[in-house]
């Protein structure tokens, strides 16, 4: 018997990527005036900042997914 396994973790991308890469397709297919209210929900920034030591260090924005990591 084989543990069932979901198709996006088959197709190599974790839930997150999966849910990101949904999102936005179902976001390109609306309708205006729909799509441009639903396509500003894609955008997204955050301050992050290192802590180390007990101390927090500079922050920096992070606006797009290629950022986080960084």
């Amino acid at each position: 018997m084989t543990t069932p396994t979901t198709f996006w973790r088959l197709a190599g991308v974790s839930y997150v990527q999966y849910v990101t890469k949904a999102s936005s397709t179902v976001r390109m297919a609306l309708k205006e005036p729909a799509k441009s209210k639903a396509m500003l929900q894609e955008n997204f920034a955050y301050n992050r900042s290192h802590w180390e030591g007990g101390v927090q260090g500079a922050k920096s924005m992070v606006d797009g997914l290629k950022a986080v990591g960084k």
